[in-house]
C-alpha cells in the first residue's frame, strides 16, 4: 500500500513540474512578428513644416532621412531614425483602422533634438507623416516627410550625377565689388560705387568622372583639382558606404543624390584598401589646394 502511495505522489509531482515547465515556456515565448513586409529603410526628404522665425536659422530646410523599421509585433514597434549625422533608436506602436496603418514612434528623449514620428503607410509603398520636437523652444519644431522604401547596398561603382551644380553655399566668402555706371566713368577715374557680394566655391566635372573607390589614384590624377573637388571625391567614398554626414557643408552635396542612403554613423571598418589609400592621398592634396570663387544665384 505504501508503495502505491509513493508512486502516486511521484506521478503527481512529475505532472505538476511538467505543467509548470510548459507554463514557463509559454510565458517566455517571443511575441509573433507581423507586417514584416514593412521592415527596412524608408528614405526621402525631411522638410521644415514649422520654424521659430525669431531664432537664427541654423538647421537646413531639407535633410535626407532614413526611418528604419526593424521589428513589429501587436504590442510594440522598434526601429531607428538616421538624419543629419544623428542615429536615434525608435520605439512605439502600430495601429490599424480600416485600411489605414498608423505608426507612432518615439526617440528616447535624452537628446536635445529628439521628438516623435507620427505617420501612415500609404498603399504599402509610401510612409507619410510628421515629426514633432520634444523641445517646444527648438528652432525647428515640426517637420514633414514622405518616404519610399529603399534597400541599401554598397556599390563602389556609384557616381555623382554629372547634371548637377555642386556649389558650396554653406561657406560663402564676401568680396568688395567696384561698380561704374559706364565704361567712360571708369576711364576718367570717376567715383565708383562699391558693394559687398557673396561668392562661392563650385566643383568641376571631375567629381563625376573620377571614381575614388574603384581606382587607386595617382598624384597625376588629382594634382590640378580644386580643393572642393578633392573634398567631394573623398566624401563620395563614405557616401557609397552609407555614412550619415554630420556637417551641412558635406550633406549639401549628397542629400539630393538618388542613390545616397544614410545608414551608419561610422563606416571606417567598411572601407576597402583602395579607398583607404585614396583617402590619405586626397587629404594630403586638400591641405595645399586652392579654390576659385564666383557669384551664383540661390
Amino acid at each position: 500500500m505504501k508503495n502505491l502511495l509513493y508512486l502516486f505522489l511521484a506521478v503527481s509531482l512529475f505532472s505538476c513540474n511538467s505543467k509548470e515547465k510548459q507554463s514557463q515556456i509559454s510565458d517566455n515565448k517571443m511575441p509573433e512578428e507581423i507586417r514584416t513586409d514593412l521592415y527596412g529603410s524608408w528614405v526621402g526628404s525631411f522638410i521644415v513644416a514649422e520654424r521659430d522665425t525669431t531664432q537664427e536659422v541654423k538647421e537646413n530646410f531639407i535633410n535626407k532621412i532614413n526611418i528604419s523599421i526593424k521589428k513589429i509585433t501587436e504590442s510594440e514597434v522598434t526601429g531607428q531614425s538616421v538624419v543629419a549625422g544623428n542615429i536615434r533608436p525608435l520605439k512605439g506602436e502600430m495601429t490599424k483602422k480600416g485600411k489605414v496603418i498608423h505608426f507612432t514612434l518615439k526617440e528616447p528623449g535624452d537628446d536635445k533634438n529628439d521628438g516623435v514620428f507620427d505617420f501612415d503607410v500609404v498603399n504599402d509603398t509610401i510612409i507619410s507623416g510628421i515629426w514633432i520636437a520634444n523641445n517646444p523652444k527648438k528652432e525647428v519644431r515640426k517637420r514633414k516627410f514622405e518616404l519610399v522604401k529603399k534597400q541599401f547596398k554598397y556599390d563602389p561603382n556609384l557616381m555623382l550625377p554629372n547634371n548637377g551644380s555642386y556649389i558650396d553655399y554653406e561657406n560663402p566668402k564676401e568680396e568688395q565689388v567696384t561698380y561704374y555706371e559706364n565704361e567712360e566713368d571708369s576711364i576718367n577715374n570717376k567715383e565708383a560705387e562699391t558693394y559687398t557680394e557673396s561668392v562661392y566655391r563650385m566643383a568641376s566635372e571631375s567629381i563625376s568622372n573620377i571614381n575614388s573607390s574603384t581606382k587607386k589614384l595617382k598624384e597625376s590624377d588629382i594634382k590640378n583639382l580644386k580643393k572642393i573637388d578633392l573634398e567631394i571625391l573623398r566624401n563620395t567614398i563614405f557616401a557609397r558606404h552609407g555614412l550619415s554626414f554630420k556637417t551641412k557643408k558635406v550633406r549639401q552635396f549628397f542629400d539630393d543624390v538618388e542613390w545616397y542612403i544614410p545608414v551608419e554613423a561610422n563606416v571606417d571598418n567598411k572601407l576597402t584598401e583602395t579607398e583607404k589609400q585614396n583617402i590619405v592621398l586626397l587629404k594630403r592634396f586638400e591641405k595645399y589646394a586652392e579654390d576659385n570663387y564666383d557669384s551664383f544665384g540661390r
